[in-house]
């Protein structure tokens, strides 16, 4: 039978690396939409040609795009063992359109695995992060200090800096923007019985084996 999956879960709780378990015990692929679309463009496909029209502008692409290309993805011969879907769905447009084209293309889903981690904690992961201003080593509040405090391990160097996009602040924001976003569909996949929730905020190798017993017992 295949495994016909998707991953949930918001920044930082670690969804890139059960991902990555997944496809190394699985041997399905990894389908993100970065990857769907960076394809679909660079191999001039009409529906690629169609999405590069809208991201040249800078404008979203329209849901029935991205739709026909996800179905074009999850029809090709690789996915005959299952797939893992990471970024899509995103809105409960695109779950209904997901949920026909599977009827369509007989690949019906068989779990929703959402990595659940507690938005504060969350914060504090996505939010420890700061890099050495000489040289761009990276280091974490929580799990990468300096061996010397206020010295890059690297350079020796004293000034470091936190991107903007690591701020509490501007963290903050991109969770609940995502936490909006996933609530609703966390509900509907609950509704139709497919929805696995992982606690996110054990190690890694606690929650890859907390996956992996759900998935071998499907």
């Amino acid at each position: 039978m295949s495994l016909n999956l998707i991953l949930m879960g918001l920044p930082g709780a670690g969804k890139g690396t059960q991902a990555q378990f997944i496809v190394d015990k699985y041997h399905v692929p990894h389908i993100s939409t970065g990857d769907m679309f960076r394809d679909a463009i660079s191999n001039s496909t009409p529906l690629g040609v169609k999405a590069k029209s809208f991201t040249d502008k800078g404008d979203l692409v329209p849901d029935e795009v991205t739709n026909g290309i996800v179905k074009e993805r999850l029809a090709q011969d690789d996915t005959k063992p299952g797939f893992l879907l990471d970024g899509y769905p995103r809105t409960l447009e695109q779950a209904d359109a997901l949920s026909q084209m599977t009827k369509d293309l007989d690949k019906p889903l068989t779990a929703v695995i959402n990595i659940d981690v507690d938005p504060k904690l969350l914060t504090e992961r996505l939010s420890g992060r700061f890099i050495c201003k000489n040289c761009g080593a990276t280091y974490h509040k929580l799990y990468h200090m300096p061996k010397v405090p206020g010295t890059c391990d690297v350079c020796g160097g004293h000034e470091f800096y936190q991107r903007e996009d690591d701020k509490p602040e501007a963290v903050k924001n991109r969770l609940k923007v995502n936490v909006k976003m996933n609530t609703p569909l966390i509900a509907y996949y609950k509704d139709r019985n497919l929805l696995f929730n992982v606690d996110g905020s054990k190690d890694i190798d606690e929650v890859w084996q907390n996956v992996d017993k759900i998935l071998s017992t499907l």
